[in-house]
């Protein structure tokens, strides 16, 4: 079934109805003050922190799934229309629920935007517009509802606001300290604004919320108050009787409820506008919490509302925001025989890499906020597909993470922003360490200095976590002889504490195929990086490792694919022999990136993936699944169902690996295949498969042995939305940069005739043209920049000028 469509010119996602199979959700904000909103206005907002920032107040895995929320409700006062007197609805479908189908049924649409929500409804001959958004670099929200009477005779009606606000800023606390939570928070009313305040634990937390564009009615602090005992959302009291009872909170739960009287003439339409924000009604506002980052002061909420809270303003700062994020996305933009593939890299694949960027995996409706900072791993690959859209914010983020790794090497496992002091680290255990974490550096660092040109970042010194500093090439080489120090008896790369994959613990004394891979990769790369940066005793060094490697990688084949790791007690995991678990996607997929194996054994591990693990969904990540302990491995996946998660789901970030995999062995038509099998977009018109929003990767498919065959989960906060962004743009469309210019070397579906792309690269706007006529998936016959031919992929920087146009030609020769 349908319930929405891609508006790429409005860079919208259109819900057309409400009763989605799942929360189809949107983010807004920044990363001073971001939030989160469902298709029926649902949802949280957090200040710096999803975990110890909370402002609204959100039960996870409740039921009602989309409460509670950002509501404002519209009451019929005098029955003059088609609706009797007291007839109430809320401003989204939920929380009242009024009829989809039928005679006077409630009608809405729901508009998706970048950083904004605008949410329509029409019932009883009154149409309402609300738009919720934060406006750049503010702490506070707007909720701004344009109100019209669309019938023939004046009305007279009520709107209130609700929302339930977090007694604490630490989620934890709000929710489950309840007999400390619920004796600090103290909210009143005075002159248009509530104010919510308490001493917390680390800090004296304020919030305010104010109406602008109708005079207060009336108002209600006390969540209890506002909506009657046994009372839930659906139908609160206050609404129901069509006045507030005035309450205001010592103890207990906290609202936020302004409640104000509209008269309509027929056509007429009036706009109100709620603003929720952190700080004081009255003075200015310093957080001051963290002990590494800068404390933040804001000004009076009187004065916020006074200068932001007119109709012309909000307009304003609803096109800036439209603004800020049409620049976000523009630096790539593509046209291609694929419209699916277009929405999603044009609009919503690029935004969700910066959701990604921003919020790591801390802030959703499945990340709580436990996970309250930047895991290692997580983050170093999330930069991966926003370095050519926001190259200094990526610098100062990759500086940070990289102050995150400790002098012999290691990631730490978590780094908090706002309690992260470089050099003054504690530093972990052996048995802490992820032993992929720091094997990611590499790649990106790669990545950044290819698309800037800045070679000079090579030499930027940088305290490690715990004591001492390194250049950032330093810290690279650091990275690698991190692994190399922890080598197993078979040569590999010991597991620790995990690898990649959470769910396989191999320890001090295992050794994980994935890790010894990204070992591998790493010491191509900085091979690689050393030359271009001329170092060659780095680059002799680096490549002498990358050999010495190669005996315990040809010893790990297992005659039609690489195994997964080696146990404690010597067992091999990923093999045939086995009876569960005999063929894993990571080691194979990271073969072939890697560079590691002859072209004979890595086509034939792909090929093996392909038969074992492929389906019309994606590929999972081993076969069969596991239903019994391995001795000598943690297999923690054994907690969940066979086809879930890891054990024998599809991880969609892992399969993100296969696309750079398959298009690397120049196999253009199988990593489309890949590509499309779990691209959102696809499941746009049988959503009732897929659940999660059409319009956002999620982190996994439930898999081939599961009842729930197809069905995505955990939606928006993921790696699979960078590396498949590497994948589709860099490895499919081929478009890449180098040192010495823009990489085009295209891997197509053997279908397509050609495409088109723009992209900004160093500062110049550029088109890039490439031609198939032969249907092939790869080889450059040619390559011009403005008629000018290019021997090679690259065209060269210094012919990238503004407007430059790069033409490609595919052919079956390259005569």
């Amino acid at each position: 079934m349908r319930y929405g469509y891609f508006d790429d010119a409005a860079r919208e996602y259109v819900i057309t109805r409400p009763d989605t199979p799942r929360s189809w959700i949107n983010y807004l904000g920044s990363r001073l003050y971001g939030g989160i909103t469902t298709q029926n206005s649902g949802g949280y907002s957090f200040f710096r922190s999803g975990g110890t920032g909370r402002v609204l107040r959100m039960r996870f895995n409740g039921v009602p799934v989309d409460e509670p929320g950002r509501f404002v409700y519209l009451r019929d006062d005098d029955g003059a229309g088609p609706l009797p007197e007291g007839d109430f609805w809320s401003a989204s479908w939920q929380p009242v629920g009024k009829p989809l189908d039928g005679e006077g049924a409630y009608t809405a649409k729901v508009r998706h935007g970048l950083g904004y929500s605008v949410f329509e409804a029409d019932y009883g001959d009154v149409h309402s517009e609300m738009t919720t958004f934060i406006p750049r670099g503010q702490a506070f929200e707007y909720w701004a509802l344009t109100v019209t009477n669309t019938g023939q005779v004046p009305r007279r009606l009520s709107v209130f606001s609700y929302a339930e606000l977090a007694n604490e800023w630490n989620y934890r606390q709000d929710l489950e300290n309840l007999q400390y939570s619920q004796y600090v928070v103290q909210a009143t009313y005075a002159d248009g604004m509530i104010h919510r305040r308490n001493s917390t634990r680390d800090a004296f937390s304020e919030l305010w919320f104010a109406l602008a564009g109708a005079p207060v009615a009336s108002f209600d602090t006390d969540r209890d108050a506002f909506l009657g005992p046994y009372r839930t959302p659906s139908a609160p009291w206050a609404v129901e009787r069509g006045e507030c009872s005035g309450s205001e909170t010592v103890g207990d739960n906290s609202c936020a409820s302004l409640h104000a009287r509209l008269e309509l003439a027929p056509g007429e339409s009036r706009q109100v506008v709620f603003c929720l924000g952190v700080g004081s009604p009255d003075e200015p506002w310093t957080d001051s919490r963290a002990s590494a980052g800068a404390p933040v002061t804001l000004p009076a909420g009187r004065e916020v509302v006074a200068e932001y809270a007119t109709p012309e303003r909000v307009q304003a700062e609803l096109d800036a925001i439209r603004q800020e994020w049409a620049d976000h996305v523009a630096p790539l933009q593509v046209r291609t025989p694929d419209p699916e593939l277009d929405s999603m890299v044009n609009v919503w694949h690029a935004y969700q890499t910066h959701m990604t960027f921003n919020w790591s995996r801390g802030v959703s409706l499945v990340e709580a906020g436990d996970r309250d900072g930047l895991g290692y791993r997580d983050t170093v690959q999330d930069m991966l597909a926003v370095i050519h859209a926001i190259p200094e914010a990526v610098r100062e983020r990759l500086d940070l993470i990289l102050t995150g790794q400790t002098a012999e090497g290691g990631g730490m496992p978590l780094v908090k922003p706002l309690e992260h002091v470089p050099g003054r680290m504690p530093t972990p255990s052996l048995e802490q360490y992820r032993s992929d974490d720091a094997l990611w550096l590499p790649i990106t660092v790669a990545a950044f200095v290819r698309e800037t040109g800045d070679l000079g970042y090579l030499d930027q010194v940088l305290p490690y976590a715990d004591h001492g500093e390194a250049d950032v090439f330093g810290h690279l080489v650091q990275a690698l002889q991190f692994s190399l120090d922890h080598l197993g008896d078979n040569g590999l790369v010991q597991g620790l504490a995990a690898d990649w994959n959470d769910c396989l613990q191999f320890g001090t004394t295992g050794e994980s195929m994935f890790s010894t891979f990204l070992l591998a990769n790493g010491l191509r790369v900085v091979r690689e990086l050393a030359l271009e940066s001329g170092r060659a005793d780095a680059a002799s060094w680096a490549a002498e490792r990358l050999e010495a490697l190669a005996p315990a990688i040809d010893k790990a084949w297992d005659g039609q694919w690489f195994i997964r790791g080696i146990s404690a007690t010597g067992a091999a995991l990923g093999s045939h022999l086995a009876d569960e678990g005999q063929i894993y996607l990571e080691p194979n997929v990271w073969a072939v990136i890697s560079g590691a194996v002859e072209p004979e054994r890595a086509t034939a591990a792909m090929d093996s993936v392909h038969t074992r693990l492929a389906s019309e969904h994606g590929v999972a990540l081993c076969d069969p699944p596991h239903t019994k302990p391995m001795e000598g491995v943690g297999l923690s996946l054994l907690v969940f169902p066979v086809g879930h998660k890891e054990n024998g789901g599809i991880f969609c970030h892992a399969n993100s690996w296969t696309i750079v995999a398959e298009a690397m062995l120049g196999r253009g038509d199988r990593a489309y295949e890949y590509y499309r099998s779990y691209l959102p977009a696809r499941y746009n018109d049988s959503a009732e498969v897929h659940q999660a929003e059409p319009y956002v990767y999620a982190q996994f498919t439930h898999g081939p042995t599961s009842p729930r065959f197809g069905q995505a989960r955990n939606p928006w906060l993921t790696g699979t939305a960078s590396w498949t962004y590497v994948g589709v743009t860099q490895h499919i469309l081929g478009i890449r940069p180098a040192l010495d210019g823009l990489e085009v070397d295209p891997c197509l579906p053997t279908t397509w005739d050609g495409f088109e792309a723009r992209r900004r690269f160093r500062g110049a706007w550029v088109t890039v043209k490439v031609e198939n006529p032969d249907h092939v998936s790869t080889g450059v016959v040619h390559l011009d920049v403005d008629g000018t031919r290019v021997e090679g992929t690259v065209a060269p920087g210094h012919l990238l000028r503004e407007g430059a146009v790069v033409t490609v030609r595919l052919g079956a020769s390259q005569a």
